[in-house]
């Protein structure tokens, strides 16, 4: 497979799973997709801004967001997020701390 046909299918792997978490699956939960995984939403909106940056794009975290998400975090929050357990919380804790801050 040539390079652009590779990037094509990376391209569109990705929009397919920011279709799925942002139109078909809007009911998962960041705090739980981050406490299984280690990743969410918002890690996806900031590696797409990492990628921006890295390419000499000025773009910042809720410029980011708003691209992935298509809208804002404001909006996303007042009509899909719920609210969360003590019990999840504090996984959350543990798994930002793994996943996000010891990676820089």
């Amino acid at each position: 497979m040539d390079k652009q046909t590779e990037i094509e299918l990376q391209a569109a792997a990705f929009r397919r799973l920011q279709q799925h978490l942002m139109q078909d699956r809007t009911d998962v939960q960041n705090i739980d997709m981050m406490n299984l995984t280690g990743f969410c939403r918002n890690c996806l909106s900031r590696w797409y801004q990492e990628a921006a940056n890295a390419n000499g794009i000025e773009m910042g975290k809720d410029e980011a967001r708003e691209i992935f998400y298509g809208m804002t975090m404001d909006e996303w929050k007042a009509t899909y997020q719920t609210e969360a357990s003590p019990e999840k919380q504090a996984a959350f804790k543990v798994a930002f701390e793994e996943n996000v801050t010891n990676k820089g």
